[in-house]
């Protein structure tokens, strides 16, 4: 069924175990989502967490030359300033 594969609780049908894994998000963007939901959801603890694995996953030695490497920070940056601005919600009054 296709339900089975949307659920998202890891269950595996029988015929993919042993394929090659699924195409779909980056690990990268699926963090940089779980990070948007802690924000949303005032979690800042929880999103500084996983803003620094981003960062360690997009700063360190890439294996292959990344052409999106520019496009990755500047995301990055943008989410460094969006929990920077939520933590500080009055500095945006003085600018």
């Amino acid at each position: 069924m296709a339900d089975e594969d949307d659920r998202g609780d890891g269950a595996e049908d029988a015929s993919r175990v042993g394929s090659a894994p699924r195409q779909g998000r980056r690990l990268s963007d699926k963090i940089l989502v779980a990070f948007h939901q802690a924000c949303d959801q005032s979690d800042f603890e929880v999103a500084e967490q996983l803003l620094r694995v981003l960062e360690m996953m997009l700063t360190r030695r890439p294996v292959s030359p990344d052409i999106n490497r520019r496009r990755n920070i500047e995301t990055l940056v943008a989410a460094h300033e969006r929990l920077w601005h939520l933590r500080h919600p009055d500095s945006d009054e003085e600018l």
